[in-house]
């Protein structure tokens, strides 16, 4: 009798090691083709077989091969590269409209708001910190804004709308150190935001409308 059930056993196990094959080559499947849900699932039950029978190495295979099924699944698809000039002036508006779009945000929330809200004044609570992010939103605005000149080279007619714009976008690249120490007054203000009011008339003319992007203070410093 113990011979017998020691003989089912045997083939039992038999069975599900069979079972363990089948599944890790389905999790394998199933990994190149980038289906999260059902390679992770069928590892994990291959995983929980492997267990209970004591197949160590097959269970760390199986793990090895969820986990590649869901880093596969995972991975953003690859931007596709503008070959034709139509699509390089689509992709270049994007940018444009984007980088834009973050100086413009940065540069009203961490600069125009709390200095219109005397939040720059001696004396002003948290003024120190204010004036730091401050700075650091100046500094950031200004290499958006140079990043989206450079978007727009791919593009005739955006570079056309914006080429009066390079001095003033240049005249901000100190603007960073002034904030910091705190000597902005009305007229840096208003050059500051008259420039981001140029940049997207010029977009908008060009048919690249921009909106206001607000990065976050570690993006700022990033």
């Amino acid at each position: 009798m113990r011979r017998s059930i020691r003989f089912s056993r045997g083939l039992t196990a038999l069975a599900l090691s069979g079972a363990l094959v089948a599944g890790g080559a389905a999790c394998g499947g199933s990994a190149a083709a980038g289906a999260r849900g059902q390679g992770g699932g069928a590892a994990s039950d291959g995983v929980a077989v492997a267990r209970v029978l004591g197949h160590a190495e097959q269970a760390d295979a199986l793990r090895a091969q969820a986990v590649h099924a869901a880093a596969r699944a995972a991975l953003p698809e690859a931007e596709p590269s503008p070959t034709t000039s139509a699509e390089r002036q689509r992709f270049a508006k994007t940018r444009f409209v984007a980088n834009a779009g973050l100086a413009a945000g940065a540069t009203y929330q961490w600069i125009v708001k709390p200095y219109q809200q005397g939040k720059f004044r001696k004396g002003a609570s948290g003024r120190t910190f204010t004036l730091i992010k401050a700075a650091l939103a100046g500094a950031f605005a200004y290499n958006r804004l140079k990043a989206a000149v450079g978007n727009a080279q791919a593009d005739p007619l955006l570079s056309k709308a914006l080429a009066p714009l390079t001095a003033g976008i240049e005249s901000l690249k100190e603007m960073g150190t002034k904030l910091r120490k705190g000597e902005v007054g009305d007229a840096d203000i208003s050059s500051f935001q008259n420039v981001i009011n140029g940049v997207k008339d010029a977009g908008k003319s060009a048919g690249a409308p921009v909106k206001d992007q607000v990065p976050s203070v570690s993006e700022l410093g990033g």
